[in-house]
């Protein structure tokens, strides 16, 4: 075994994203949408919904927050708005603005109600990516909306608490169909994508004119249900979205010059009593096999070991290059 200590320029960093499919089987693109016919204590909360009938995995959740507690019914009638609607809309807000104080504001409209759409986690490994969401939503009198983010029109990210954060406009791709803002002035956008938490945040005053919901007490989650089959409507069954995870790899760059790594420290190699080598060829013409390759720290502790596909033979005529590739 021989050592080198390396400098700095054998070091390099590389970073890569690498996008892949959200649903599952790697489907790109959600055309079934499901939910369980069992009754839920999440119910007033939130609906998970399924790619099939026979339930399986959970791909996303629908969830309606209300600022003053509307759409269901109170915990406790003596208390009243203290509701789950209001529950949902608190921790949305803490979770996308960091603020109690603040309203959500989707694109310059502020709102005290919304509908949450929320990726189910295991569906991907970082992020989520921009520009690859589309999502259609129908509503009354056969109206269909294609919705999307504004990142491929608006590159420069706005930052929240929660991270990034895009319009939703009417689009597909990343860009809108008009080209100008992709919304209504008077109602805003349609909401909120935010890739860093996996969340959509839709806008009900600009679903309005379609997509009814109510601000009466109700108990059985009648919003979360009718923005389920304004998704899962005949005229829409399409959600595609993909995710994005970036890689970071360190790369080592192992060099033996010519003049290196001839010799073998084997002890088989000498001679015990003597102190000779045991093998003459090894003294005017060396050749050594370079089997693996282990990565020392400055308390010669060892931190990874690489194997080769095969041993390598290295000589006074010949230098080696290794390169070492570390993922995390």
């Amino acid at each position: 075994m021989s050592y080198k200590k390396l400098d700095s320029e054998d070091f390099l960093v590389s970073i890569d994203s690498v996008t892949s499919t959200v649903w599952s089987d790697e489907a790109p693109t959600l055309t079934t949408f499901f939910t369980s016919s069992t009754t839920s204590t999440n119910d007033p909360y939130y609906k998970n919904v399924y790619k099939t009938a026979s339930t399986g995995s959970v791909q996303f959740a629908i969830a309606y927050g209300d600022k003053k507690g509307s759409g269901s019914a109170n915990y406790n009638d003596l208390v009243p708005g203290a509701s789950p609607t209001r529950t949902v809309y608190g921790q949305f807000r803490n979770l996308v603005y960091g603020d109690e104080e603040l309203d959500f504001n989707f694109g310059g409209t502020t709102s005290e109600f919304f509908w949450a759409l929320s990726i189910e986690r295991a569906r991907y490994k970082e992020k989520l990516l921009p520009g690859t969401l589309n999502i259609k939503i129908s509503g009354s009198l056969g109206k269909v909306f294609e919705l999307t983010d504004n990142s491929v029109d608006t590159p420069t990210a706005t930052f929240l608490e929660c991270g990034r954060v895009y319009q939703l406009i009417s689009g597909s791709n990343g860009t809108s169909y008009d080209g100008g803002t992709g919304y209504s002035a008077e109602s805003g956008s349609y909401g909120l994508f935010l890739p860093d938490i996996s969340t959509i945040i839709l806008n009900p005053l600009a679903l309005s004119g379609s997509v009814p919901f109510s601000r009466t007490d109700d108990s059985a989650g009648e919003n979360i249900e009718k923005m389920f089959n304004a998704i899962s409507g005949s005229n829409a069954a399409s959600f595609a979205i993909n995710s994005q995870e970036t890689l970071s790899s360190d790369y080592v760059f192992i060099r033996a010059r010519n003049s290196e790594f001839n010799y073998s420290e084997n002890p088989s190699f000498i001679s015990g009593s003597t102190g000779d080598v045991l093998f003459p060829s090894q003294i005017n013409s060396p050749q050594t096999f370079v089997t693996s390759v282990g990565l020392y720290n400055d308390v010669n502790e060892l931190l990874a070991i690489c194997k080769l596909s095969k041993p390598l033979t290295k000589d006074f005529t010949k230098e080696t290059l290794l390169r070492v590739k570390l993922d995390f």
